[in-house]
């Protein structure tokens, strides 16, 4: 891991999240062994199999990754290993490497499902294998046995907030189209439902979609539609899920000719989305910092690998479709705009100003003062 994503796991964790877990002792112990009896692994020698659902987003190889690494790292002395595996938006694929992470022998399993109904079946040959599995970001369906990710409806109501406040007194002036994630990803219903339950009867929704596979490429088909039946001078503003989308969809409405551009939402702080903020093209995104929710999906891992009791600051329960009272920790989220780009990820170490401010923002960057 490079100097700034230590910093990133460092001063984000440390400003946003304690998490106390009781694992956290036990990677200091002289031997690392295995009791038969349960299959945890006493000691800090744990083997943590990480399965990510997807590469189209930023976040997943420049965050998640080298973020849990770390976190495991620090938690086992040194000891842990973290056994990786992507699986590019392919649920088939996912349940193949769950097998595969069986097969390997791993003490552990963090698991964000491209599909939360597809993997409830491995998850399931985990749990009969004895390896305990923990939901990543997504809620998985199964047996899971903890759960970390964001507080997702109230990301959809900080997106839907943002977008009235871009409308102000013209929010029924005209229609408002609405891009939501895949159906496949439970937490794209939890953003919709956030959304929603801001936007409803406050705007004129003209059009709304469910994005295959959250691709840019099908937001912006979606979006060309939206245009081509409402009439470009129709649409006020934009619901984007996330940030990819909603670079997809500015670029339907630029070729479409609209202008000036209507307030698009997002969500991830993806650098090329804080870009286009910065240069007014995009309103806003959601600002999700994942040192918190990684630390907490290795401690959580850590602790189950080595058959210690999850302990955590927050007290959660969550259901799922299959799991009730699943132990979980639910990480706040920032509305990122123009206005706080240098107190959230410039602070954060997320993104250098050298990195957002290249020779094509400088001018938008030095009329923010972002410099």
């Amino acid at each position: 891991m490079n100097t700034r994503m230590r910093r990133v796991a460092v001063a984000v964790a440390a400003g946003t999240m304690a998490v106390s877990l009781a694992a956290c002792g036990s990677a200091k112990e002289a031997g690392d062994k295995t009791d038969t009896a349960s299959g945890a692994v006493k000691g800090g020698a744990v083997k943590v199999g990480l399965l990510l659902p997807e590469n189209q987003t930023a976040r997943y190889e420049k965050f998640d990754k080298p973020l849990i690494e770390k976190a495991v790292k620090d938690l086992t002395a040194g000891k842990g290993e973290v056994v990786y595996a992507n699986a590019k938006q392919d649920a088939t694929t996912q349940n193949s490497q769950v097998d595969t992470m069986i097969t390997n022998k791993v003490n552990v399993l963090i698991i964000d499902a491209v599909d939360s109904k597809a993997i409830a079946g491995s998850v399931k040959k985990a749990k009969e294998a004895g390896i305990p599995v923990v939901a990543y970001d997504r809620l998985a369906e199964g047996p899971i046995d903890a759960y970390t990710s964001f507080d997702n409806e109230e990301v959809g109501k900080v997106q839907g907030k943002a977008l009235l406040e871009a409308l102000g007194a013209k929010a029924k002036d005209g229609q408002i189209v609405m891009m939501n994630g895949s159906v496949t990803d439970p937490n794209a219903a939890l953003f919709k439902k956030g959304a929603h339950s801001v936007l409803d009867g406050n705007v004129n929704v003209g059009k709304e979609y469910d994005t295959v596979e959250w691709k840019p490429e099908n937001a912006n088909t979606n979006m060309a539609a939206a245009l081509s039946a409402l009439g470009k001078d129709k649409v006020i503003g934009v619901y984007s899920a996330n940030d990819g989308m909603a670079g997809g969809i500015i670029t339907a409405l630029k070729a479409a000719g609209v202008s000036p551009l209507p307030p698009v939402t997002g969500q991830d702080a993806e650098l090329a989305g804080v870009q286009r903020i910065v240069a007014g093209e995009q309103f806003m995104s959601v600002y999700k910092p994942y040192a918190p929710e990684a630390e907490a999906a290795a401690k959580m891992a850590v602790a189950l690998a080595q058959g210690e009791p999850i302990a955590t600051t927050a007290t959660a329960k969550v259901d799922s479709p299959t799991t009730k009272g699943v132990p979980s920790l639910l990480i706040p989220v920032v509305s990122l705009t123009k206005a706080n780009v240098k107190d959230t990820v410039v602070r954060d170490n997320v993104y250098t100003i050298d990195e957002i401010c290249t020779d094509k923002y400088a001018a938008a960057c030095a009329a923010i003062g972002l410099k």
